[in-house]
């Protein structure tokens, strides 16, 4: 019979300032659970308080306590590897006894976060605390997590898209969107121009499309989802027709594009429009587009960031 050893011992991480910072609301990996983590900015400090209680009165033996700030990319077909970016530490106690509860301060000073925090199909990239009480049989740990954004100002160029669609003798349309770079509440604004139709369409959808490639080759992993799917067009249009596209970005779950984060990852975004004849066959066009995250108005970007205007 198999015998289980309850930790003799309760470790609670609070991290200061939670209750007047932002919440991010968040997915838990392979779970339909959401939860909030507090946030964070690229060269913000993360401090707070360690609280070590021994159970029920008793000694509690350890050979050191410690905190630490951990920066990892787990990468789920692959769950041998955690792939550590980021890992300060501080030491909190030598090795000694605890006899009642103790509170022990951090402050991790002006920590740079490079990444911002992701949660995808195959891959997270994820922030958190660690508390350690180290022993001789078996350490005792506990974590907590935080999330990250990394704010970009708006890009210099943003150029259209426009591109022509056509099947010879049948479809010949042209589309065009007013600009490539948007912003996570921006708005996709375009139009869709027939040029010849000799097709029965039956309707036509706009769909936001999310590629997230994994791993390097050739171990490599691309997953696709549809998270938005719009329809823009029900009926089969006439020859000089302009069909408006306006689609508001603001209520839909993104992320900002990521280009070979780490070398582990990246998430590009597509526009695909989707033509449906009465034989229901498919005809569509993608075309890229890059998302980032813009700073509220009056928020200070770092220098750093600033550099990293959104070339994507």
């Amino acid at each position: 019979m198999a015998l289980f050893f309850a930790p003799s011992v309760d470790i609670d991480i609070v991290l200061e300032d939670t209750d007047d910072r932002a919440q991010v609301d968040t997915k838990v990996t392979n779970t339909d659970r959401r939860e909030k983590a507090p946030l964070y900015m690229d060269g913000e400090s993360v401090k707070g308080a360690v609280t070590v209680r021994p159970k029920d009165g008793k000694r509690l033996e350890h050979t050191g306590i410690k905190v630490q700030f951990v920066g990892t990319i787990e990468m789920f077909f692959d769950r041998g590897n955690h792939y550590e970016f980021l890992s300060l530490n501080q030491e909190l106690a030598a090795p000694g006894e605890l006899h009642h509860p103790q509170t022990f301060a951090f402050n991790f000073k002006n920590v740079e976060k490079q990444y911002e925090s992701y949660n995808g199909i195959n891959v997270r990239l994820r922030y958190f605390v660690r508390a350690t009480v180290s022993r001789r049989i078996q350490d005792i740990i506990r974590e907590k997590d935080l999330w990250v954004y990394s704010y970009r100002i708006p890009p210099e160029i943003n150029s259209s898209i426009k591109m022509d669609v056509g099947i010879e003798d049948c479809l010949h349309i042209e589309f065009e969107y007013s600009k490539s770079k948007y912003h996570l509440k921006d708005v996709i604004v375009g139009r869709i121009y027939f040029l010849l139709v000799r097709l029965k369409i039956k309707h036509m959808e706009l769909s936001i499309i999310r590629r997230e490639t994994t791993g390097a080759a050739p171990n490599q992993y691309n997953e696709s989802e549809t998270l938005v799917r719009f329809e823009i067009m029900d009926g089969s249009p006439s020859r000089g027709e302009t069909i408006p596209i306006r689609l508001f970005l603001g209520g839909f779950d993104l992320t900002p594009t990521f280009r070979e984060v780490n070398k582990k990852y990246s998430t590009r975004y597509y526009l695909s429009l989707v033509l449906i004849d009465e034989d229901a066959r498919r005809y569509f066009k993608q075309s890229e587009i890059v998302l980032y995250r813009q700073a509220p108005e009056g928020m200070p970007l770092a220098i750093e960031q600033n550099k990293q205007i959104a070339q994507s």
